[in-house]
């Protein structure tokens, strides 16, 4: 593959599939810088990663393991280097600031994914997404019916937060 072909399957994909690259951004950094920064390891790692798609999967499955594991990689880097490194303030973000309407729903829900283990919130992100048993199997690498057992129980966890909250604002 050229790098004209290389540039034109990079921009299709991004320009088709930037929302999935955003789930998981924001699922897995929390601060604007943090995002962006993320945001741009994940493109990086994707455009880098183009030469060695083979079509033995869909697209959105290949893009999802490449953002998933590029997340979880950049999320240990962080984790070790937290207690040397300063925010920096002022400094322009190469993600736009969402110019939907704050939605309290939307933002739990992201909360509570972000309390999940690394494979769950895998897991909630690609359920949020539409993709099937299968290609949630394909890209964790755990099989359809483990699929299921942790997306029955992820639900249930859902399911008993919000009555949770439900109860405590009667």
């Amino acid at each position: 593959m050229d790098e004209h072909e290389q540039q034109q399957t990079f921009d299709e994909w991004l320009a088709r599939h930037r929302g999935l690259i955003f789930k998981v951004v924001r699922a897995y950094a929390f601060t604007p810088h943090d995002q962006d920064d993320l945001f741009q390891e994940i493109i990086t790692q994707v455009w880098n990663s183009i030469p060695q798609f083979r079509g033995s999967s869909a697209v959105t499955t290949w893009l999802y393991r490449v953002a998933l594991n590029t997340a979880l990689a950049w999320m240990r880097r962080e984790r070790r280097n937290r207690d040397r490194t300063q925010a920096l303030d002022g400094s322009e973000l190469v993600l736009e600031t969402p110019t939907r309407a704050p939605s309290p729903r939307l933002d739990w829900l992201y909360e509570q994914i972000a309390r999940l283990d690394h494979v769950d919130r895998s897991l909630t992100l690609l359920l949020l997404d539409g993709l099937s048993y299968r290609e949630m199997a394909e890209t964790l690498g755990i099989t359809e019916s483990n699929v299921g057992v942790k997306l029955n129980r992820i639900k249930a966890h859902f399911i008993k937060q919000s009555q949770e909250i439900t109860t405590h604002e009667l």
